[in-house]
């Protein structure tokens, strides 16, 4: 067993030092010094494959995901972002894709945050084989309503796995789609990002989320949700929500599973300690300038009185 992990990794390394040569390449041949973007498609990955003599990945967006979610990006790439700025990859249509430079603010879980007990409600024999990547972290939050947990908002799911394709974008992929209600009746759409241990949450795919959820369901505000495993068994999620100066973080919890006898009495008075009026309110997304242009760009005839989305607001204004 060893041994074969050990060639796994020999393999993997390998892939990787290919991918970084095929990458670093194609960006020398395009950057120009003091550029904010550069641009590439899927065939420039061809022709660089060719002209280095190496073999051609099989799969090619593999490369493209690699450097999204697992590895760093080359030494030669990184140099030229400066101090506090990092290249991302954004798809930018069917099989194209841009280098674009942006503030260096990666999306890692905050070490720092205790995590929240939550009872284990998930079914024993999917424990008993669920693993640590992204499909079992799934299953943990579907069966532990963690989305409704950490949002406040009775979601459900919709589906799992969406690909389709989003104007100015190209094709995209959301993990999984909650649709979910509030206690006013108001409807959201939740896109959820999960990432096992190994991989890394990237902004762009929440800013893929956003406009899967413009196109596809341009009725109901969009709340994106990233979740990951960490260590000891915590799941950390993320809320997000579109700025002008891009996709931001809006909230951060982690919980941990735990069977029932865990919480304990200690556990229970001290969150009743902390769930006061101003915690509650601090809670709710009075704050975020998507509430009320979702509200008022998603209500019509044929959904819920636009008298109604003004009350709410209004309430929320006076909480904030």
């Amino acid at each position: 067993m060893a041994r074969k992990k050990a060639r796994a990794k020999v393999v993997q390394s390998r892939r990787q030092n290919l991918y970084s040569s095929i990458l670093e390449g194609i960006f020398k041949v395009k950057y120009q010094v003091g550029a904010q973007q550069v641009d590439f498609e899927r065939e420039d990955i061809v022709r660089l494959a060719e002209k280095l003599r190496v073999r051609l990945p099989k799969n090619l967006g593999d490369l493209i995901y690699s450097f999204r979610y697992r590895a760093a990006l080359p030494e030669h790439i990184a140099k030229q972002a400066g101090k506090g700025k990092t290249w991302i990859i954004r798809p930018i249509g069917r099989s194209k894709y841009r280098l674009v430079l942006v503030d260096d603010k990666p999306l890692i879980p905050n070490q720092s945050l205790a995590p929240t007990k939550v009872p284990d409600s998930t079914p024993g024999i999917v424990a008993k084989y669920a693993s640590s990547d992204e499909q079992a972290l799934l299953a943990k939050l579907r069966y532990n309503r963690l989305v409704d947990v950490f949002t406040g908002v009775t979601c459900y799911s919709l589906q799992n796995h969406l690909r389709t394709t989003a104007p100015g974008v190209g094709q995209v992929e959301t993990d999984e789609i909650y649709v979910g209600i509030d206690k006013k009746g108001v409807h959201y759409v939740l896109p959820v990002q999960a990432k096992g241990r190994g991989d890394r949450l990237s902004i762009v795919q929440i800013e893929q989320d956003f406009a899967l959820c413009a196109h596809k369901f341009p009725s109901l505000i969009c709340r994106g949700i990233a979740a990951q495993f960490m260590e000891n068994d915590v799941i950390a999620l993320f809320e997000f929500e579109e700025t002008d100066g891009g996709v931001g973080v809006t909230s951060e919890k982690h919980y941990r599973l735990v069977a029932p006898h865990e919480v304990t009495e200690a556990d229970l008075e001290l969150l009743s300690n902390v769930v006061d009026e101003g915690a509650f309110l601090g809670s709710m997304p009075s704050r975020s300038d998507w509430l009320w242009n979702g509200l008022m760009s998603g209500f019509d005839a044929h959904t819920i009185p636009e008298d109604d989305a003004v009350e709410y607001v209004g309430q929320l204004a006076i909480a904030a």
